[in-house]
């Protein structure tokens, strides 16, 4: 056993963010599956959203934050996060990130600011195309110069520890299982953070990591935490389509300097499908996308940015260009084959406005929490504009309150660990087969369009093989991969059962069966939660 004050699970923007917020108050545990820097923030390329110059406005920015969520936005959540914008990147500087600058007409230096989907100015702060991992190489770096802070890589969260206190149930820490040396920890804090990231390796394509099996979700929802809008996953419309290459993204920045989705053919794909055409929200790009190659039978479709100078291409765009290049793809003069993959989980664990959840000690932050924020779609670039404001926020309520955490807990040593000891499934197909059954599953049944027999096939199949894996977990030693199959088992069990629940298509979730908004019956959050 360890302890610490405060312990989080997961190392991209949201949880360092908090990790660094709260260094100078106790001793902080980062829990992180592979090395420090694998996460979903690494791999971002657009920027954060944020208002820094005239004629943008805080309340050009809100309405098309409530716009692309189609009247699910919590709008105190968007609020609170649009007008923190300029103070978060001003603290991401800093920690030493380092944004792109252009010279202005008047001679001074600012902001390079990019455009995508959805919004109405040019508000993306972006660091060239690898803004994610410029985020992600400062934070690391500030990190490591705190003496509070320890970084346990290569341990992958079990459960929550569910303590009985005088007071009620409450979080007082997280079991883990200790890859490299085969055995299970159990770390007790008076704070548990999950910080764990989205679950986009639920889907056979999907431009996430592939530590993305949606841990927090799963342990939260184990542990009686309510769950919203799970039907909301977000599908990027560009993500590179490559027989070797997996999970590269596009940037939607690229067709906001003025790229073109084209059919096979050379059909412009958006030309009078949306106002916006192009810069549409992403959800109407992706079925646009979807319903082109299911109606021609292609494989792909192209993204071309050919007819924009080569030379700004290249300087905005230094690390795709090279990829391409390395595959054989020359961007500046020809088209770059593409397809939608599943991105970003607006959905989550349900929190407050300080991302405090439903079991105390226990907060949740970044793309694993539902704020309210996204609604039921995720405005470009919002995702690390909340990661920041609203893990600061947390962290702030943390610290008011570890005290009274601590005496809540007392001093009763946390419950041992009963389960399985840890070491490699004797039977390692069994996994290999239901991870990519449950994967297939979920892309060709809870995919871009649905409807209500597929999702009921579905969940009749999840499970079945949510039974087996429950079988396995049972009777063989706990390792890495069980535990991911294990969740993504449940996480897509969620995200099917909400599916069903919401009668109508809004945002990211489109149903055939009932093609149109119904603000009269479904105006509100899908929730589901288990009896602990």
């Amino acid at each position: 056993m360890e302890s610490a004050d405060f312990v989080v699970v997961g190392s991209g923007i949201a949880g360092l963010t908090f990790a660094l917020t709260v260094a100078g108050r106790g001793r902080v545990i980062v829990i992180t599956k592979k090395d420090d820097a694998e996460s979903a923030t690494n791999m971002a390329q657009g920027g954060i959203a944020a208002v820094t110059r005239d004629p943008d406005s805080f309340e050009k920015h809100i309405e098309d934050t409530l716009t692309a969520g189609v009247g699910l936005c919590n709008r105190e959540a968007v609020g609170i996060a649009v007008r923190s914008g300029p103070a978060a990147v001003e603290r991401l500087m800093e920690w030493g990130t380092r944004f792109s600058r252009t010279e202005s007409s008047d001679g001074s230096i600012a902001f390079d600011l990019g455009r995508e989907g959805g919004h109405s100015d040019r508000r993306i702060v972006h660091a060239s195309d690898m803004t994610g991992r410029e985020i992600e190489t400062a934070l690391l770096r500030a990190l490591g110069r705190h003496p509070n802070v320890e970084m346990w890589e290569d341990h992958v969260a079990i459960d929550l520890v569910v303590r009985d206190t005088p007071a009620g149930r409450a979080c007082g820490g997280v079991r883990v299982l200790d890859v490299e040396r085969d055995r299970v920890v159990t770390v007790a804090a008076s704070v548990t953070v999950l910080a764990t990231g989205g679950a986009g390796k639920v889907y056979l394509y999907t431009t996430n990591p592939d530590i993305a099996s949606g841990d927090g979700v799963a342990m939260a929802y184990r542990a009686g935490v309510p769950i919203r809008n799970m039907e909301f996953i977000q599908f990027h419309p560009t993500c590179l389509y490559h027989p070797t290459v997996k999970s590269f993204l596009i940037s939607e920045a690229v067709r906001g300097e003025g790229a073109v989705l084209r059919g096979l053919s050379g059909r412009r794909i958006m030309e009078g499908q949306h106002p916006r055409e192009d810069l549409a929200p992403r959800d109407v790009v992706a079925r646009a996308i979807d319903k082109t190659m299911k109606t021609t039978g292609d494989k792909h479709a192209y993204l071309d940015i050919s007819h924009v100078d080569a030379a700004r291409v290249r300087e905005r765009f230094p690390n795709i260009v090279t990829r391409l290049a390395e595959l054989g793809i020359d961007m500046t003069s020809e088209p770059i084959p593409v397809v939608p993959a599943a991105h970003y989980l607006c959905g989550g664990i349900e929190v407050d406005l300080e991302c405090r959840t439903t079991l105390p000690g226990l907060y949740a932050v970044g793309e694993t929490a539902h704020t309210g924020m996204h609604g039921a779609n995720r405005l470009a670039s919002n995702s690390l504009l909340e990661a920041v404001v609203f893990s600061r926020r947390a962290a702030g309520s943390a610290i008011a309150e570890l005290d009274d955490r601590r005496a809540a807990l007392g001093p009763a040593p946390d419950p041992a660990w009963h389960g399985n000891e840890a070491g490699s499934v004797p039977e390692g197909v069994l996994l290999d087969y239901n991870w990519d059954v449950v994967r297939r599953l979920m892309w060709d049944y809870v995919g871009i369009v649905r409807n209500e027999r597929r999702l009921v096939l579905a969940g009749a199949r999840m499970a079945g093989i949510a039974e087996e894996v429950d079988d396995l977990f049972s009777r063989y030693p706990v390792s890495g991969d069980l535990l991911e199959l294990r969740n993504i088992c449940l996480v897509g069990d969620l995200i099917i059962r909400s599916a069903l629940e919401r009668k109508e298509s809004r945002g990211l979730h489109f149903m055939e069966d009932f093609p149109e908004r119904d603000d009269e019956h479904f105006l509100s959050d899908t929730v589901v939660v288990r009896n602990a």
